[in-house]
């Protein structure tokens, strides 16, 4: 006789064995330490310590923090993407500036200003795409709203997955062994192919290990870079890179990280070996040295490779950048324009050069984008930042951002507990520097440098302001003011950015309030 439910409800088919083995499972996995999968013969979990049972777990939770945390700012911006009513501060603020240009031009009567415009009315007719340099910044500004909003919605949605795949990517790599493994697969290669020894050739090995690991980064980010470049950037108008070009580009790049890098590494890894206990004092001298190499040799070798640079045409623009920067006492011998539109319709300008050789670099986008007075206030405040000792500010902090870093590893050089728990045998087998560099700056200078990264930020942000002031005190406010909208418009810059996310991500401040601060300065002049 079939049984009969009094209750009225069936019974539910729940398989509580089933759910016992998830729940020990997850507890399993949880349970510290947590072990890669990947394991070097020979590592175990005996005689545990704190930085054994603490240390791919802290990491991996530190990571996702972060993640988490830039995530939130990334929403945040996100949002202000959406925004469809032209930002009210950027209009009152830009309306300020288009009276005071209005009453300017009504005054002036240069027949020279009347031939450059009529030139730029024709240049404009032929691409309307284009800012007009004579019409107001405001309608144009509110013109290209919707576009900017767009070219921002989709670098932030590129840059969330990207984050979440590097994220993913990096988590995946701890847990799974990924250091270890291609450690005991570059000695591998080494042993077979050349008769290498990881205790006797340690460097040599090493540079294998990092051939291994570049090539497989390079294959990791190819997709993202593709995407970025010719869908992103293509879609907006700014992309001018060919397929052949952008493979030029990487080719170049890759044998660029073989013969500088190479040496470079194995130059490192000498000093530390032989350095001692003072080793990092070593280290950090050699790394001084070898930064502001890579400053002399990088604007005159290497970026020639990449790019096309010319001498400024003769004219009046050459002329007075010239006298600018003997008005400063700045040590100017070249003056440059390189072919930046052969890659990019963006924009930007440089110097570079020590002691009394000094150079400028203009990009030849910028050339068409704002008058020659505009140019003449953006390298004002450029100048500003050498002649108020940003950049040698910049060089000091960096020099000592280094030495820091390497005592600090020195310090942790010697914890086998900390390479056990990434996977590494960490006892009978040496430990290879490398690996000791790259899980020091993974583990215990990650929430370090992500403080001091956030300091410089707004370190930077400081300068920028006291660069405006700067070109302000120079009499060219106005200018400045002008040609940062130009250029702001002409590369869809962010009109109403979140101000935490702005505050975290950018090393110069909103255009809006890098707009205002100089017009309070205005006021102080004339009040003066």
């Amino acid at each position: 006789m079939p049984s009969t439910n009094i209750g009225g409800t069936s019974r539910c088919p729940v398989n509580v064995n089933l759910i016992r083995s998830y729940i020990m499972s997850f507890a399993k996995l949880t349970e510290l330490p947590w072990t890669p999968y990947y394991r070097q013969e020979g590592s175990s979990d005996e005689e545990s310590s704190l930085i054994y049972t603490w240390a791919l777990a802290a990491t991996i939770l530190f990571t996702i923090a972060v993640y988490s945390f830039e995530r939130y700012l990334n929403d945040r911006q996100r949002d202000s993407y959406k925004i469809t009513k032209f930002p009210s501060h950027l209009e009152e603020t830009v309306g300020k500036i288009d009276a005071e240009q209005k009453e300017a031009d009504t005054s002036s009567t240069d027949a020279a200003a009347a031939e450059e415009k009529t030139k730029d009315d024709d240049a404009t007719n032929s691409n309307k795409d284009k800012v007009d340099r004579h019409k107001p910044l405001l309608p144009q500004l509110q013109s290209k709203f919707e576009k900017s909003q767009s070219y921002g919605s989709d670098k932030i949605n590129f840059s969330m997955v990207s984050a979440a795949y590097e994220t993913f990517e990096s988590v995946a790599y701890m847990l799974l062994g990924f250091l270890p493994f291609l450690w005991d697969k570059a000695c591998s290669i080494g042993s077979t192919h050349f008769g290498y020894d990881e205790t006797n050739d340690e460097i040599k090995v090493t540079l294998i290990f990092l051939l291994l690991v570049t090539l497989v980064g390079t294959v990791t980010a190819l997709p993202f870079e593709l995407y970025s470049t010719f869908k992103i950037e293509k879609k907006h108008g700014f992309n001018k890179m060919t397929i052949g070009l952008f493979i030029s580009d990487k080719i170049k790049s890759l044998l660029l990280t073989f013969i500088i890098g190479g040496p470079f590494v194995a130059l490192l890894l000498k000093i530390i070996k032989m350095g001692g206990d003072k080793f990092y004092l070593y280290v950090w001298a050699f790394m001084s040295v070898f930064s502001l190499f890579m400053m002399t040799i990088v604007p005159v070798f290497i970026m020639p490779l990449f790019n096309k640079y010319e001498p400024l045409k003769d004219g009046p623009l050459k002329d007075s950048i010239y006298a600018l920067a003997g008005k400063l006492k700045y040590p100017l011998t070249k003056l440059f324009v390189m072919d930046g539109s052969k890659r990019s319709s963006h924009s930007n300008a440089f110097m570079f050069g020590f002691g009394s050789n000094k150079r400028i670099v203009l990009f030849d986008t910028l050339l068409t984008q704002v008058h020659d007075e505009e140019i003449l206030a953006i390298l004002g405040h450029e100048l500003g930042h050498w002649k108020l000792g940003h950049t040698l500010a910049n060089l000091f902090i960096t020099q000592f951002y280094s030495g820091i870093t390497f005592y600090t590893f020195s310090l942790c050089y010697s914890s086998h507990d900390l390479y056990r728990a990434f996977g590494f045998e960490g006892g009978s087998r040496p430990i290879p520097t490398m690996i000791a560099l790259l899980l020091f700056f993974q583990t215990v200078w990650a929430p370090i440098d992500k403080i001091i990264s956030f300091m410089m930020t707004i370190f930077s942000r400081v300068n920028e302001f006291a660069a405006d002031k700067f070109s302000v005190d120079l009499g060219m406010s106005r200018d400045l003011q002008t040609g940062l909208c130009k250029i702001h418009l002409e590369n869809l810059g962010a009109m109403c950015p979140d101000r935490l996310y702005s505050i975290y991500h950018y090393s110069h401040p909103p255009l809006v309030e890098r707009l205002r601060a100089m017009m309070e300065l205005d006021k102080k002049i004339k009040i003066i």
